[in-house]
């Protein structure tokens, strides 16, 4: 019978060493999740990455390897970035526990992504913007530097330890319309900028932090396809709006 853990994917951006991709496939392993998505490794397939995945090797032959983060979370209702620092925009947070939690009540919906990102930097704000909630393991401060495969070690615990709890049980919750995927989000972002640039309210050339945070409002909110779809339409009315004053005024 599937399992909602078939529907929890990690995802790893941009590594560097692929000795750390095998332990990461172990890692995964260890806690029963499989779906492995690579975003451009610089380094896979290698034989590190397998001598390092031990008996997880069929969690690497299995991997998704893509160009780009959007590729890698488009189809997914909710995504969970790691993030190692505070941001200039504070965004929707979640601690490990209520990660593992999120994570297995939403998969029962949905597809869900965790993703981590480089060795050396981690995400970028740009793909930390991609994600519904950010993450943070609370570790020492005077030494707070986990390696990737511990972090995803951490986070494929709890997710874990969530599912052992509700297992048997329908906790799975529910609604009427399924919530947008990531890249309906994003086509939504798009068509939110034209409409606010062809409004005058947004300046592309002098763009503030004025969509990062509309980003974070509809993160917030987190619009389901039905709302979404509404929301484009108001959009589209309101562009339409625009280009008839537009065209009387040039009469």
């Amino acid at each position: 019978m599937k399992s909602v853990l078939d529907n929890v994917r990690v995802v790893l951006v941009n590594t560097s060493h692929p000795g750390n991709i095998g332990a990461a496939a172990r890692a995964m392993k260890n806690m029963g999740l499989t779906r492995l998505y690579l975003v451009d490794p610089k380094h896979f397939p290698a034989e590190r990455a397998v001598w390092r995945a031990a008996n997880a090797a069929d969690v690497l032959a299995n991997a998704v390897v893509v160009d780009t983060l959007e590729e890698a979370i488009g189809d997914c209702g909710l995504v969970v970035g790691t993030s190692a620092r505070d941001r200039r925009i504070p965004w929707p947070a979640l601690s490990p526990r209520e990660c593992g939690e999120t994570v297995c009540r939403e998969a029962g919906q949905h597809e869900v992504a965790i993703v981590f990102g480089r060795e050396d930097r981690g995400l970028t704000n740009d793909e930390l913007q991609c994600c519904t909630y950010h993450v943070h393991i609370p570790a020492n401060p005077d030494y707070s530097s986990l390696n990737l495969a511990a972090a995803v070690q951490v986070l494929c615990y709890e997710v874990r330890v969530a599912y052992l709890a509700i297992a048997g049980g329908d906790d799975v919750g529910g609604w009427d319309v399924p919530p947008a995927k990531t890249a309906e989000l994003e086509l939504y972002y798009r068509h939110l900028e034209e409409a606010l640039t062809d409004l005058g309210f947004h300046d592309p050339d002098n763009p503030r932090q004025t969509m990062a945070r509309l980003r974070r409002l509809f993160v917030r909110i987190r619009p389901d396809t039905m709302e979404l779809s509404i929301m484009r339409g108001v959009l589209t009315a309101i562009q339409n709006a625009v280009h008839r004053l537009d065209k009387s005024s040039e009469k």
